[in-house]
This record gives C-alpha cells, structure tokens and sequence, in this order.
C-alpha cells in the first residue's frame, strides 16, 4: 500500500461497526468524523498506490487508485459528509449504520481492481441501500424494500455470473475494459446498466428512493447510480449502444416528470434525465466526452443532492411532499427557498453554475462527433429538465398556491449542508478548473464563450417562457393526487397476474394430488405400522441367539453373491 494508512472504505467501515454498539447521542459524531478521517486517509494515498493479494491463485486488488477512481473517491467523500451534516440529529441505528456501511461499499466499488472484490462492494450497496429505505418504517417502506432488493439482488446474480465467465475465459479477475464482445461481458453489462437505471429498469429508483426517509434519500441518490456510471466509464467507454440508450434515458423521464405529483418523485426522474447525459458521453468514448461524463457525474451529486435536501427539509418540517399540498413556504421557510433555487439553477445549466461547465462537455462531444440527432434531443432533455427540475421544483414547493402552511426553516445542521452544498455548486460554475484537474483527461475546453453561453441563455428564456405560457393558458398538467405507473405497468398488469394465476393452478393441483393419494397413503401408513410398530414382527424384542442366527445367514447370502 502506497502511503495511505487504510483502504478508503475502511474508516466508514469501522464507523459503521462502531455505530452498532455506541449509546444513540454519539451515533450522529460517526457521520461526521468517518467522511472527515477518511478524507485525511484518502489523502496520504498518492495515485497510483493499491493494496493487493491473492486468493485461489486469483490476483486481487482490493483497491487501486488511479485518476478515475480518485475523483470517484473524492466525490463520495464530499457526498458522505453533507449527507452526514444534513442528518447529524438522527440517532437511529439503522440509518446510521446503513448509511456508512452503504459510504464504505460505494469506496470499495470505484477503488476495486478485480471482479471478486468489486462484487462483495456490489452486494454491500445493495444490503446497505435496503436499509436506509427500510428505516422509514412504514407498510409502503417495507414493501418497497423488498422489491428493490429483488432488484439489485438480481443485478448482482447477473454480475457474479458474467464475472465468472470473463475469469473462465481470460485467466484473470482483473477490471478493466470489458467490452461486448462475450457474454459474460454483456451480462456485466445489464448488471451496471440496471443499477444505472436504464430505461424499462428504472422504476426501482423512482419507487423506492422517495419512500426512504428526508435523510437516507440524501445518501441514496449519491452512491449506487453514480458508482455505476463509474462502472460503465471503466468497463465500456466509446461502446455506441451507450449512446442511444443514455439518448432515451435524457428524453422520457422529462414527461413522467411533468406530471408527477410527489416532488421527490420528479427529482427521481430528474436523476434519471442528468444520468442520461452521462451514459451518452462514455458511449461516444472521446476523451472530452469521458471527462464531461464524470465531471457531470460530480456536479450532479452536489446539485441534486441539494434539491433532495431541499425537499427533505419540506418533508421533515412539514409533513407533506406533493405539489398539489404544497406553496407559499417561501414566507416562513426563505433559505430553503433561496438553496433549492441555487439547485435548480445548478440543475439547469444556468452560466456561472455547475451544470453549465460539465453538461456543455457532453452536448460538445457530441456535435464534435457527428451525432446530430443525438445533439437536439439532448437540447431537448436540456430544456425538459429546465421545466421540471429548475422551475416545476421550486415553484410548486415554496410558490404557486398559498398551502397556509407556515413551518420554519430547518435546524442549523440541514440548512449547513445545504449551504455547503449551495456553494460548491456555485464554486464549480464560477472556477471550474480545480475540477477539470481532477479529470481522467487532459482538458482542453473553455466553457465560458460568449456563443455558448448566448445560446445557453436563450434555451433557458424560451423554455422559460413556455413554462409560463401553459401555466397562464392552463395547458400544464395540474398536480393531481395520483400515483404514475411507469414501465412496472407491465409487472404490475402483466407478469404479476400471471404469476397469481399459475400459483392457484399448482395449488388447485397439489390440493386434488393431495386429495387423491389419501387413501392410498393412509393404507401405506397402515401396513408399515402393521409391521414395524409396537406389534409388528421389527418391533418386538427378539432373542440374542435368533438375531446372531439372522446376521450369521445374512452375511452368508452376501459371502454367496459377492463370489459368484
């Protein structure tokens, strides 16, 4: 190990176990210091440094820090430490401990350099994760719960088993570039693109994060989706079904998330939007678009971070999370106000914040390529999530109608966290180049132009203005007390149903075989009790002369067969 103490998932490790015995006052501390030991350990680790073994004859890199895994590293540090600020008064067990136990595998994951390791972090997320849904405690937590473990249980059936075939095949459990040229890759392949919420396999993020508590849906929109566009920029960059897949992904939350009601909901489908414009720039696979890929990968962690803290604190003050409930809360609740506008502007690509310095990498990219169509409908998911995410979120929550609800804003913990997360926001779109530093690549980009940004502008005036033209026309969808069946639709009408039905054939079966063999079971019983019960002729007590007889002729009969 070069010049780390630790690997970087152990301090949110040891935390984790130490969350587990500690009295509940000294719980929230963990959530602190674990992220602030661990930034000072990830420090001491130059790059280029790794922790290595063997098992089985299997070389093992337990973790390996090279420029991808790093910014990863640091992204999940920060990440770790707002959402520990912004839950410092949560004493429960299970939040706490989940939450670093869900940091110390998501480490585990971006710093891991072979299938076996990767695949015990894999598993770790998907355990730690469940828990942080399961901690809100409700009927709905819980049945969610168990969905979303199917889930990224499956997900993970699907990796173990394309891992075992790329080892079968090469020789080496190294993880590096896989590629579609196998089925073990192509297995790994569905494996990320699930925990990457890839369209038709999405609906687990968008049903169980806004059921998880103000707090863990913090934690959850950092990590899993995230570790897997690391996964993907590792495993297959410049494969060009990325590109067509991350297209869609951009395009069609944009109209589930119009119509939503429950604002963590949208900004669910908001994540789901932003993801796509990352999976878009590892399948073009140019350095500038690998770079805009994980440089948006961080500025989203930060800014829809923010905007679920936002919520969280709504949520967590008032009860309520539904636009249709909701309004009028910038009267009595003015900085949270002011820090979701500071998101939603991040979210938007508004010039100097985050958004506008990474997203535009990607939209470049792609123009630089030839792609087009790609191009405008990436506009397009621009625009779209400019209306749900940058106007739809703030409006509804702290504008439109007057609720008559009047809480205060929240304890000094969460708005600290969403303070700090204003600022780095901020931070990243005035000066970027302390990120662009971190980047896996040279970087040869300046986002500042005066067309890029006229451009930029314009998009976000017209999109703007039609917002308020459907609005006054009466042509936005309203906020309905609904719930949106997306693609489960077909689980829900379909697979599940027929699943009911083949169950009560089987039982209607098993309950006539069961009928049927009755009788001829209970002869059965009769005649074996007949012989070896209290009377039969094995149940009685037989003379020790009689049974040396019996072994005597039995041994005999075996003397006879055996040589003949």
């Amino acid at each position: 190990m070069s010049g780390s103490l630790l690997p970087p998932f152990a301090p949110f490790l040891i935390a984790a176990l130490l969350a587990l015995v500690v009295p509940g006052r000294f719980r929230p501390m963990l959530l602190l210091l674990a992220p602030v030991g661990g930034a000072i350990n990830l420090w001491a680790l130059s790059e280029g440094g790794g922790l290595e073994t063997e098992l089985m004859g299997y070389r093992l890199e337990l973790f390996r820090a090279d420029s991808l895994s790093f910014l990863f590293g640091i992204l999940f540090h920060i990440a770790a430490f707002l959402g520990g600020l912004f839950a410092f008064k949560i004493q429960d067990r299970l939040q706490v401990a989940s939450a670093l136990v869900y940091v110390a595998s998501a480490l585990g994951f971006v710093f891991a350099g072979d299938f076996i390791t990767l695949f015990i972090a894999f598993e770790g997320m998907t355990i730690a994760s469940t828990g942080l849904v399961l901690a809100r405690r409700t009927p709905m937590a819980t049945s969610v719960s168990l969905r979303y473990f199917g889930v990224q249980a499956g997900a993970g059936l699907l990796f173990l088993a394309g891992a075992l075939l790329l080892i079968e095949e090469t020789g080496s459990s190294h993880f590096g570039q896989i590629g579609l040229d196998s089925l073990g890759g192509i297995l790994i392949f569905v494996a990320f693109g699930i925990k990457c919420g890839f369209p038709g396999v999405h609906t687990w993020l968008t049903e169980a994060y806004p059921v998880s508590t103000p707090t863990g849906a913090v934690f959850l929109s950092a990590f899993t989706t995230k570790a897997a566009v690391y996964a993907l920029a590792r495993g297959f960059p410049g494969e060009e079904p990325l590109i067509y897949i991350g297209t869609a992904m951009a395009v069609f939350p944009i109209f589930y998330a119009v119509i939503e009601n429950d604002l963590r909901r949208v900004l669910c489908y908001s994540m789901i939007n932003q993801l796509g414009f990352m999976v878009v720039g590892i399948g073009l696979g140019t350095t500038l678009a690998l770079n805009g890929a994980v440089a948006h990968a961080f500025a989203d962690v930060l800014f829809k971070g923010l905007l679920l803290m936002t919520m969280g604190a709504v949520l967590h003050q008032t009860g309520k999370i539904n636009g249709s409930e909701l309004g009028g809360l910038y009267r009595s609740m003015p900085l949270t106000t002011g820090l979701c506008i500071v998101g939603a502007a991040s979210i938007s690509a508004f010039p100097l914040f985050s958004g506008f310095v990474t997203k535009s990498m990607i939209m470049a990219a792609a123009a630089e390529q030839g792609y087009s169509v790609v191009w405008y409908l990436l506009l397009f998911a621009s625009a779209g999530v400019f209306h749900h995410a940058g106007i739809k979120i703030p409006f509804f929550a702290f504008f439109a109608h007057d609720s008559g609800l009047r809480p205060r804003d929240p304890s000094w913990n969460m708005l600290g966290a969403m303070a700090l997360g204003a600022g780095l926001c901020l931070a990243i779109g005035i000066h970027p180049a302390p990120l662009y530093a971190l980047l896996p690549y040279p970087v040869d980009y300046l986002p500042y132009t005066l067309p890029h940004v006229i451009a930029q502008l314009q998009l976000l005036f017209f999109s703007a203005l039609a917002f308020a033209w459907l609005k006054m026309t009466g042509l936005y969808p309203p906020e309905l007390r609904s719930i949106i069946i997306d693609a489960d639709w077909l689980l829900r009408r379909a697979v599940l149903p027929g699943v009911r039905g083949f169950a009560g054939i089987m039982i209607r079966l098993a309950a006539g075989a069961e009928r049927a063999g009755e009788r001829p079971a209970r002869g059965l019983l009769s005649q074996i009790f007949r012989v070896h019960g209290p009377e039969g002729v094995f149940g009685r007590t037989w003379l020790t002369g009689n049974t040396v007889l019996w072994i005597a002729a039995l041994l005999g009969l075996y003397l006879i067969i055996y040589y003949t």
